[in-house]
């Protein structure tokens, strides 16, 4: 996988605040890739970053992955919905907007971003 594409998600998981989400499809329009492309590289690369901080698009992981993201949450004030597989993603929702604009600061340094 590209290191260069790994470091740009990877930044801009980094900046969603905690108590925040954002799913899969908004880190993908921030960096200019696809949800499947920022899954990937999370599934791969992400275990050193606040991996819990981001869903796909109706606040729901995968069981094992939920289990693990549980402790996280209720540090963060992150509420499970009633049916217990997630978060209402619209509650926790990162501002877009601001995460867009602190990633192209984070990644100036990066070729190509600068």
């Amino acid at each position: 996988m590209d290191e260069r594409l790994v470091e740009l998600v990877l930044r801009a998981v980094d900046l969603v605040p905690p108590g925040q989400l954002a799913a899969y499809g908004d880190i993908g329009e921030v960096v200019g890739i696809g949800p499947r492309q920022v899954g990937a590289v999370m599934s791969r690369y992400g275990d050193g970053v606040a991996w819990w901080r981001v869903c796909n698009a109706v606040g729901d992981f995968a069981p094992d992955l939920l289990e693990r993201a549980r402790p996280h949450w209720h540090a963060e004030g992150i509420t499970l919905k009633p049916n217990g597989r997630g978060a209402r993603i619209a509650d926790h929702r990162a501002d877009l907007d601001l995460l867009a604009q602190r990633w192209r600061v984070a990644v100036a340094d990066i070729d190509g971003h600068g």
